[in-house]
C-alpha cells in the first residue's frame, strides 16, 4: 500500500511488480528518485518500449490495452484483497457490433496540401527550432513532480461543447509526458463517450461499482484490475456501460476519488454538464477546472455569463478555471481571437483549440492523425491547467 511519505515510489514499484526497497538503500532511492529520471526515462516505460523507438511528443490516444496490466492476467474474480462485490458485471462492448461497421476510415486532422505547405515553411524558416524549444519548455511544465495527486475537472454548460474531447486530450497528454500513473474518470454516466474517445473496446466495472469495492489496504495492482488500461501508463474508470438510466451519486463519487487519489499523479475527470450535482462536487474538489465552450455566438454568450457569475465567488474559483474554446467548424461564425479576449477580461485563462477534421469525426483519438496545430494547442492547454493545479494544495 502506498505510504504518505513516498507514494510515488510505491506506485511505480507496484506497476513494475518489484519488491519493496531495503532499508539500506540510498537517500535518492528512498524518495522515489530513479536512475535517469532527470532525463525523462522511467524503468517501467523502458521495458515496454526501447528509447530509440519512443514516439515524438503527442497528445492523442492509441489503441487501448486489455482491462488489466500486462504484467498480470485478467482476473476472473476480483483481486484477493479487495472486497467482493454483490454482483460481478458482465463485460460489454463500447460500440455495438451492429454499429461498428458504420464508421468510416478516420481522416487526418487537416488536408494533405496544408500539411505539405506547413512542412515546407518549417524547412525554409527558423520556426522549426522555435517550435522544438517551445515543446521542450511545455513538456518540462507538465513533468513537474507532485506531492499529492492532482485532480482536474472538465465540464461544460451544455452538451456538444467538446468537454469529453478536451478531457481525452488532457489525459493522454499527461500520460505521455509524465512518469507517474494517470487516471481518467468518467463522472458522466448518462451515455458518456469518454471510453469511445479513448479507443476502449470493452467495459466492465464502473465508478459506481468501484465505490462498493475499493478499500484502503488495496494496492495499485488490486485497483487497476478494475480499470481499463490505456497506453502510456494511463487508466480509465468508465461512468457507465452505455446503458440508459445509469446513476452516480455524490457519495459514491467522493468515495472513489478520495480512495484513488493517492495512486495517480494526475486524475482528469470528465464531468456532467453544469449544474448537475456530481459536476458541482467534482469542480469544488478539483485543483483546477476546465470549462469547454464551442466557438459559436451562443457558446460565447453563455460562457461569458457563467464567468461573470463566477466573479462573485471566492477568487480562486475563476483564477483556477481555464476555458477551452473549441472551433466546431473550419470557418467559425465569430472572430475566435476577439471572443477569447472578451472571455479573458473576466479573469479566466482561455485557450483556443483549432478545428480538426479528425476530432470532428467523433471517433477514437489517434495521435498520428491530429493536425500539428491541434497537438501543440492541446499540449499548451495541458501545461497551463497542470500549472494552475499546482498552486492549490
Amino acid at each position: 500500500m502506498p505510504n504518505a511519505d513516498n507514494w510515488q515510489g510505491d506506485v511505480l514499484r507496484d506497476l513494475r511488480g518489484a519488491p519493496p526497497p531495503q532499508r539500506t538503500q540510498s537517500h535518492g532511492a528512498a524518495h522515489g528518485h530513479h536512475p535517469g529520471a532527470a532525463h525523462g526515462h522511467h524503468p517501467a516505460q523502458e521495458q515496454q518500449q526501447p528509447p530509440q523507438e519512443r514516439p515524438q511528443p503527442r497528445t492523442g490516444a492509441r489503441a487501448p490495452g486489455p482491462n488489466t496490466p500486462a504484467s498480470s492476467p485478467a482476473p476472473a474474480t476480483p483481486p484477493a484483497r479487495a472486497r467482493r462485490p454483490a454482483r460481478s458485471p458482465d463485460s460489454r462492448p463500447v460500440v455495438d457490433s451492429a454499429l461498428s461497421g458504420t464508421a468510416r476510415r478516420p481522416r487526418p486532422g487537416e488536408p494533405a496540401a496544408v500539411r505539405v505547405s506547413r512542412a515546407i515553411r518549417r524547412i525554409v524558416s527558423s520556426s522549426a527550432a522555435r517550435e522544438v524549444a517551445e515543446i521542450t519548455r511545455t513538456a518540462e511544465r507538465i513533468q513537474q513532480p507532485v506531492t499529492t495527486g492532482r485532480q482536474i475537472a472538465v465540464t461544460s454548460i451544455r452538451g456538444g461543447a467538446g468537454k469529453t474531447t478536451v478531457a481525452a486530450l488532457l489525459g493522454t497528454a499527461y500520460a505521455h509526458y509524465r512518469q507517474d500513473p494517470v487516471l481518467l474518470v468518467e463522472a458522466d454516466p448518462a451515455l458518456g463517450s469518454l471510453p469511445l474517445r479513448l479507443g476502449a473496446e470493452t467495459l466492465r466495472w464502473t465508478t459506481a461499482d468501484l465505490a462498493d469495492i475499493v478499500e484502503p489496504q488495496m494496492s495499485l495492482l488490486d485497483v487497476t484490475g478494475y480499470l481499463v488500461q490505456l497506453p502510456d501508463n494511463a487508466w480509465l474508470l468508465p461512468g457507465s456501460q452505455g446503458r440508459i438510466g445509469a446513476m452516480l451519486d455524490t457519495a459514491a463519487y467522493e468515495r472513489v476519488m478520495v480512495a484513488l487519489r493517492r495512486y495517480f499523479g494526475v486524475t482528469v475527470v470528465d464531468c456532467e454538464t453544469l449544474p448537475a450535482e456530481v459536476a458541482r462536487v467534482a469542480l469544488s474538489a478539483a485543483q483546477a477546472r476546465v470549462l469547454a465552450a464551442p466557438a459559436t455566438l451562443d457558446g460565447i454568450t453563455s460562457t461569458y455569463a457563467v464567468l461573470q457569475w463566477m466573479q462573485g465567488l471566492p477568487r480562486h474559483m475563476i483564477a483556477e478555471t481555464v476555458v477551452a474554446l473549441t472551433s466546431t467548424t473550419s470557418r467559425p461564425g465569430i472572430d475566435v481571437e476577439d471572443a477569447a479576449e472578451k472571455l479573458r477580461s473576466t479573469g479566466a485563462t482561455v485557450h483556443v483549440l483549432p478545428h480538426d477534421r479528425h476530432l470532428a469525426a467523433g471517433g477514437a483519438l489517434r495521435t498520428e492523425l491530429l493536425a500539428r496545430p491541434t497537438r501543440l494547442a492541446a499540449t499548451r492547454l495541458a501545461a497551463e491547467v497542470f500549472q494552475l493545479s499546482q498552486k492549490r494544495r
